[in-house]
């Protein structure tokens, strides 16, 4: 494979981490990426990764391909999942002259955190949110290291943070309702659920298919199943609003009069579908 077509690769695999679980850049040198001509210090948890034992890849397969950057080492690593030769190879960028960018932070800060090394993935997120006070992606990637870690309320504060400089990420409020969800802020999650899905109809698919970690979590929480239903119902989509509501009768929701005085349930009410399902509810099944 060529030099060309292994870049494209790992552009492919990073962009699908954009903004689900993490948010990644999507390749190397972008022509709008956040940076800074300022060096940094690593943190001191990155002084053992030398620049010298990093693995060496081939450069090209014809004299015709320019060599390629270490930053882009390492994102073609990051798309063979071998996290720390992308490491080695991140720091290498940041030590070059020039080389301290908001952008290759927060991809160190990926890399850090795929291998589960939550404390060091902080220190270079908050390193390159350092470098770009207006750059969202960190402060969201920070709230993930908090989720994954059951840590929900300190998730929230950087979930908040990141939407705030970028309220238009669908993502983003996907990721703050499924920390108020965990909680059981069951009403402060449906307006980031709703906003989300207005912003983005396929994004919960894309949570789901990409990121199962952040995804919301029913654990056969029959309040859950309501309040989903009543996000899609209050967005017209009565599919998906029908088939939460029937979860949460089959854990044992029967609550009608609180179904009957929703404005949200009476957007759909006079459909058949609904109204079968109302007449004829499934039975609760035991736990």
């Amino acid at each position: 494979m060529s030099m060309t077509k292994c870049l494209r690769l790992a552009t492919v695999v990073v962009a699908g981490l954009v903004g689900i679980a993490l948010a990644f850049p999507g390749s190397a040198r972008p022509a709008s990426s956040p940076s800074s001509t300022a060096r940094s210090p690593l943190p001191s948890s990155l002084e053992n990764q030398s620049s010298s034992t990093a693995p060496a890849l081939e450069t090209s397969e014809t004299n015709r391909e320019a060599p390629i950057s270490a930053e882009e080492h390492a994102d073609i690593f990051m798309a063979r999942k071998s996290y720390a030769d992308a490491i080695n190879f991140y720091v290498r960028a940041l030590r070059q002259p020039g080389g301290s960018s908001a952008l290759i932070w927060n991809k160190l800060g990926i890399a850090y955190q795929l291998q589960y090394d939550f404390r060091a993935a902080r220190k270079a997120y908050k390193q390159a949110a350092k470098l770009r006070d207006d750059y969202a992606e960190p402060w969201n990637n920070l709230g993930t290291t908090y989720f994954l870690q059951n840590k929900f309320g300190s998730s929230v504060k950087y979930y908040v943070h990141a939407i705030a400089l970028n309220p238009s990420s669908a993502s983003f409020h996907m990721n703050l309702g499924t920390s108020y969800t965990r909680m059981k802020k069951y009403p402060e999650a449906v307006d980031q659920y709703r906003q989300a899905l207005i912003l983005d109809p396929n994004v919960l698919k894309e949570h789901s298919a990409i990121a199962p970690s952040l995804q919301p979590s029913h654990g056969g929480d029959k309040e859950f199943y309501y309040y989903m239903a009543k996000v899609f119902a209050s967005l017209g989509r009565v599919d998906e609003s029908l088939r939460y509501l029937r979860h949460a009768l089959e854990d044992g929701f029967r609550d009608y009069k609180r179904l009957d005085d929703d404005p949200d349930f009476a957007k759909i009410s006079k459909v058949p579908e609904y109204i079968a399902l109302r007449k004829n509810p499934p039975v609760a099944i035991p736990d």
